[in-house]
């Protein structure tokens, strides 16, 4: 029997396309965790993806996609295991300005793998 991996390598890129679609990175290919806290449609489309991340995907390793209700931000385990087809993740704390606030968060950097 052949591995999700290989099967539908086709159908994970696509859902790997989505998803940094659904995140709109800013010009130097980043989100920050404050965004992603505060965007309550990205977070829906997110788990929207869901049914398919489990026909697609070998998801028991997605906790997020595997048992939403377990963690805190199901839609980061998604984000972090799936776009590691195509792209490095790297995290660094962050401070944002808001209205005069320093607002401290992570910021999240997607870097093409070659």
């Amino acid at each position: 029997m052949k591995l999700k991996s290989e099967l539908y390598k086709n159908e994970q890129l696509e859902i790997c396309d989505k998803l940094i679609l659904i995140l709109q990175l800013d010009n130097m290919n980043s989100t920050t965790l404050y965004e992603l806290d505060n965007n309550k449609d990205k977070q829906k489309k997110i788990l929207e993806l869901i049914p398919d991340i489990r026909k697609y995907f070998s998801f028991s390793v997605i906790i997020g996609a595997s048992d939403p209700e377990k963690s805190k931000r199901p839609w980061l385990s998604i984000i972090r295991n799936i776009t590691k087809l195509k792209y490095e993740m790297v995290h660094g704390d962050y401070v944002l300005k808001k209205d005069d606030e320093k607002i401290r968060t992570k910021r999240y950097v997607f870097i093409v793998k070659q």
